[in-house]
């Protein structure tokens, strides 16, 4: 026995559900925004109360600083990120619930950063840890008020980049540098950068063995990265070996203390 196909009535029905399912489904997902922009503004305006509170702690206390960063990154916030068009305009959102006073630590600790990264460009071609940049402010007595970190030094690097690729954070292995050149590194120049962490120099045969290459792709790696004063060559042995000019300048300084 046929089945009868479905009437115009039952059709009818089943636009009508699907057209209520449908506005049913519009309104709660515009109820739940509404709902998620208000707790975010709640969040924002408990935030700014706790920052306000304790802008001197978090300016002058490190650890306090950091889990404050921690804080605004668990609702979305970023501090160093200008605020956008719609809420009208300059500034940060962390100089926007300061007043500047800590958007202001980053500004005023990025310059000495630039500072001691210039000051060490002849020795390291412009790449340095950011551990050496930290001793070099702390040897300078360059603070900006209060102990500085290595976290503080990355998020001071982080408000220099509207100026560019001149200066940004690499990592070389496990350590995070900075590099203070336009020059961006290619996987070769950074391979060679990590090996030459292990003893503080490579060779080219040196390269040859361990990483499996070519004698002119170790050869145009140490060249590249000689002509940019990231290497240093010392041709007194019987083969060329190619030093980090930190690891040099601290046997130096070793050797005459």
């Amino acid at each position: 026995m046929s089945r009868k196909p479905p009437g115009l009535a039952s059709l009818t029905r089943h636009r009508l559900t699907s057209a209520q399912f449908s506005s049913h489904g519009s309104a709660l997902r515009s109820t739940n925004a509404q709902a998620f922009e208000t707790q975010l503004a709640v969040f924002r305006s408990l935030l700014q109360q706790f920052a306000q509170t304790h802008a001197k702690d978090i300016r002058s206390n490190p650890s306090f600083r950091a889990q404050f960063a921690r804080m605004c990154a668990a609702i979305g916030v970023d501090p160093l990120l200008a605020s956008s068009a719609k809420d009208g305009g300059g500034g940060s959102v962390w100089s926007q619930l300061l007043g500047g006073t800590v958007n202001d630590f980053y500004f005023e600790l990025a310059v000495r950063v630039v500072e001691v990264c210039g000051r060490t460009r002849g020795e390291n071609g412009g790449l340095i840890e950011v551990r050496k940049v930290r001793e070099g402010l702390v040897a300078a007595g360059k603070g900006v008020g209060g102990e500085v970190t290595e976290d503080d030094i990355l998020r001071a690097v982080a408000t220099l980049k509207p100026l560019g690729s001149a200066y940004s954070v690499i990592r070389v292995g496990s350590k995070p540098y900075i590099r203070s050149v336009p020059k961006e590194l290619n996987t070769d120049q950074s391979a060679v950068l990590e090996a030459v962490q292990v003893l503080g120099y490579v060779s080219v045969s040196m390269l040859m063995v361990n990483l499996r290459w070519a004698r002119a792709r170790a050869q145009t790696a140490v060249e590249d990265l000689l002509g940019e004063g990231m290497l240093w060559v010392d041709r007194q042995s019987e083969e060329a070996e190619f030093w980090s000019p930190g690891f040099m300048l601290e046997s130096e300084e070793g050797g005459t203390g």
